[in-house]
């Protein structure tokens, strides 16, 4: 089954009540059983409810993967992977993360008992040198967030598995329909869904994936046990979203592309980071193992000081000034202050998220109106 036909029917089917061909809103705390124990699949919608589980059968569908699990929020969903360490643990992951990763990494798993190295994945070569007895866990982001890094995922997977280390990737950036980290050697995909996924900024919601039937029961046990999942109102709009994936992914890396190519030489604009660009790092990489190039982008302003940057950023008309990503709608964000405000200067500042840097999460709107907003912003 292709993609756009999975998006649209993978684990739904007609109610069977009442022959719907949409999954209903099953907004039910508990289900009726004839016998203690004796049920229909479900008990208490803390773990399973109808309307949760057609998504999660989607979303695995779209990775190529056996198992789903739907969480309150991308971080709901990152938590329960890192409950699957003990004290002692090392986890190897990126120098350039999503600063909520990075926050619950330092500030709450850290005070645990987990050692945490902070390294540049885009030679996975570097990986050898922290690997240990002690390593249990390698977690990529590709592309990453807001430096765009290319991580070769199916290197990084060969190198995971010879060291029998689990490996988990954070595909939110790529989405499913970009590339598939289950087929490249992850154990795990983890999904803010809230962005791509579903696609209209009106949902907050996480996802892991994985082919291990071990590795999902040991998931679900937490899932179940620290209840971070979300109710079925969200579920359905998450899964409504989906239905359109495929098409707004071409749109986004459409408008993307035309965007990008329009920042590269202007004379405002002293770095772009845009994996579709030959002279990115690990363009090829990228090609490999990406569908297309996405439709996110980053732009470091040049000879900005912080007040410059704040005014451009606060001076769109089409583009909103806001968190988050992936909705159909164009964003700009500031990192250094919003979605990486966690993470202590001097340490973005190494991967090059400075106070200068703007990241574009291009929507789907005419082109022609983004570009002439972006031109009156700049000039």
């Amino acid at each position: 089954m292709k993609f756009g036909t999975k998006a649209i029917h993978a684990g739904q089917h007609p109610d069977p009540t009442t022959g719907a061909i949409m999954t209903p809103i099953y907004q039910t705390s508990t289900y009726w059983q004839k016998t203690p124990g004796e049920h229909k699949g479900y008990e208490y919608s803390r773990g399973t409810n109808p309307t949760r589980k057609a998504l999660e059968d989607c979303i695995a569908a779209l990775e190529n993967a056996q198992f789903g699990l739907a969480f309150s929020s991308g971080m709901a969903a990152t938590d329960t992977v890192l409950r699957l360490l003990r004290p002692g643990d090392e986890v190897i992951t990126g120098n350039d993360l999503y600063g909520g990763s990075y926050r619950i990494f330092t500030k709450v798993f850290a005070d645990f008992g987990i050692k945490f190295h902070f390294v540049d994945l885009t030679d996975p070569a570097s990986i050898q040198h922290h690997l240990s007895d002690r390593t249990k866990l390698i977690w990529i982001e590709t592309p990453t967030n807001p430096t765009m890094q290319i991580i070769d995922i199916e290197a990084v997977g060969k190198i995971a598995k010879e060291a029998g280390v689990l490996y988990v990737v954070d595909n939110t950036f790529a989405s499913p329909y970009l590339q598939n980290p289950i087929d490249l050697g992850a154990d795990i995909v983890m999904h803010s869904v809230t962005k791509y996924i579903a696609g209209h900024s009106d949902v907050v919601m996480g996802a892991l994936v994985t082919n291990s039937e071990e590795l999902y029961k040991q998931l679900f046990f937490y899932y179940n046990a620290c209840g971070g999942t979300p109710g079925p109102q969200d579920s359905f709009l998450a899964l409504r979203g989906i239905k359109t994936l495929h098409l707004r992914m071409k749109a986004h890396c459409e408008n993307g592309r035309q965007i990008a190519a329009f920042l590269k030489n202007h004379p405002r604009i002293e770095k772009i980071y845009w994996p579709g660009f030959e002279d990115h790092p690990n363009h090829e990489v990228a090609k490999k193992q990406m569908l297309d190039f996405g439709g996110m982008i980053s732009i470091v302003l040049k000879d900005a000081t912080l007040e410059d940057t704040f005014k451009l950023a606060s001076s769109f008309n089409v583009f909103s000034l806001a968190e988050s990503l992936g909705g159909v709608e164009s964003l700009i964000n500031h990192p250094a202050t919003m979605t990486h405000g966690s993470i202590p200067k001097e340490v973005r500042e190494k991967v090059g998220v400075v106070d200068n840097l703007i990241r574009i999460s291009v929507g789907v709107e005419d082109i022609d109106d983004l570009l002439e907003d972006l031109k009156q912003a700049l000039g």
